[in-house]
């Protein structure tokens, strides 16, 4: 086989390839067995007649196209690994000459990760963020279990800070109309816990079970929502319900109730062991992604569109589900954000779909010059353990797919590639 390559741009390569007739005959006794179970030769068993009579008796037509496309498919994978190519899309095939069995050549273009430029990673470090708990942070978390297992009482009197008051609200803005995720029913509210925008629930202190009060409110410039920053909107609250929130003292009954625990002192340990742990867990994540985000910035590489229109259809559809969660609309998150599809497709798709797909791309080139891999036994392991976990019919069959596995694989090779990546830079 002969191979001539031309890289027509940074992700796109056009090979032409020439097989030999000693490759062809091979391929073609290879073909040939396809038909064994479905030509019937007089005189022998089925399966059993020998190459030279099959081919006599086989439809000409069809054993040529299977044998052009067997040719095809096998000569092309034997090129591309041949030349080292990693494609990242179905080949376009053009036949440039072909007679049946004894001459074969074709041209294939195709989509390829390009070069990527790393840095010299192993030699930028970056030191990770200290932890450190305080009692405040302690305090903290006992007040929200306090909350948590506190006793509600229904009360006929004005709502007063620290209550828990239950509303129907809705927002309209300048003209009157609605604006989405600014309305609720029966949405219980503590005052005083600040979860609303500043002045909401200051409105809302002093009113009674059946009062209705319309006021109006600036949300802050910073707000998350962009549509809303530093707009202002009309609010109509009505109180159903006004409940007295009576929280239990921190004793040895209330660790009891918190959890296993014999004395507060015990539940304390516990939230501070905790709190550790999960700053810990969170300081990890961001060191090993601004290592990543470091590396990638420095490194140089061109994007094949078939990969970045692929990272976008993934973030889009992960987005659409969040917005559905949250029960809003695709347009009506497109609206709270100020923008059209298309401008929300170019000013924040793609960017993060584009960083996306050059960290996976850098992570793939480093796992390659490192030479780390993912053995069975490993991969094994992690499969028992999510079995272990996801215990329904559903998620076991799921598991078992060769697909699933694949991508299991994948991760773990991710994690294998950042911890080497975290271990240079310490």
């Amino acid at each position: 086989m002969q191979v001539s390559r031309t890289n027509t741009s940074a992700t796109e390569i056009n090979l032409v390839i020439t097989a030999t007739e000693a490759e062809l005959q091979t391929l073609k006794h290879h073909v040939l067995g396809h038909f064994r179970s479905r030509v019937k030769v007089a005189g022998f068993r089925e399966g059993k007649a020998p190459l030279e009579m099959i081919e006599k008796h086989v439809d000409q037509s069809q054993f040529q196209t299977e044998f052009l496309e067997e040719a095809v498919q096998n000569l092309y994978v034997q090129a591309i690994d041949n030349e080292n190519i990693r494609p990242v899309d179905r080949p376009e095939v053009q036949i440039k000459k072909f007679v049946p069995f004894t001459a074969l050549e074709f041209a294939v273009t195709v989509a390829v990760v390009g070069e990527v430029k790393l840095p010299d990673y192993k030699k930028m470090k970056k030191s990770k963020e200290a932890i450190n708990v305080t009692e405040k942070d302690v305090d903290d978390v006992i007040s929200a279990l306090q909350k948590r297992l506190a006793e509600k009482k229904d009360v006929d009197r004005a709502a007063q800070e620290g209550d828990q008051v239950w509303i129907d609200f809705k927002g309209v803005n300048a003209k009157g109309e609605p604006v989405p995720g600014a309305d609720g029913k029966d949405y219980p509210i503590i005052l005083g816990s600040n979860t609303f925008i500043p002045g909401f629930e200051d409105n809302v202190v002093g009113m009674s079970v059946g009062e209705e009060k319309t006021f109006t409110l600036k949300f802050p410039k910073d707000y998350g929502v962009k549509a809303l920053a530093s707009k202002d909107v009309t609010f109509t609250v009505t109180v159903t319900k006004v409940q007295e929130v009576i929280e239990p003292k921190v004793d040895d009954e209330f660790a009891a109730k918190a959890g296993p625990f014999k004395t507060a002192k015990e539940l304390k340990e516990d939230i501070r062991r905790q709190v550790e742990s999960e700053r810990q867990y969170e300081a990890d994540r961001n060191h090993e992604a601004e290592l990543i985000k470091q590396i990638t910035k420095k490194s140089t590489m061109a994007l094949p569109e078939v990969l970045v229109a692929e990272q976008i259809e993934r973030y889009m559809r992960e987005l659409k589900q969040n917005v559905a969660y949250r029960g809003m609309t695709w347009q009506e998150y497109l609206d709270a954000e100020g923008k059209s599809e298309e401008e929300y497709l170019k000013d924040v798709v793609r960017p993060q779909a584009e960083e996306r797909l050059q960290a996976s791309l850098v992570l793939a080139e480093i796992a390659e010059k490192e030479q780390i891999t993912v053995t069975p036994e490993e991969l094994e392991v992690r499969m028992q353990v999510l079995k272990a976990q996801y215990t329904d019919a559903s998620m076991q069959a799921e598991l078992e797919k060769p697909e699933t596995r694949k991508d299991i694989a994948a991760r773990i090779l991710t994690e294998k590639t950042i911890a080497k990546i975290v271990e240079y830079a310490s």
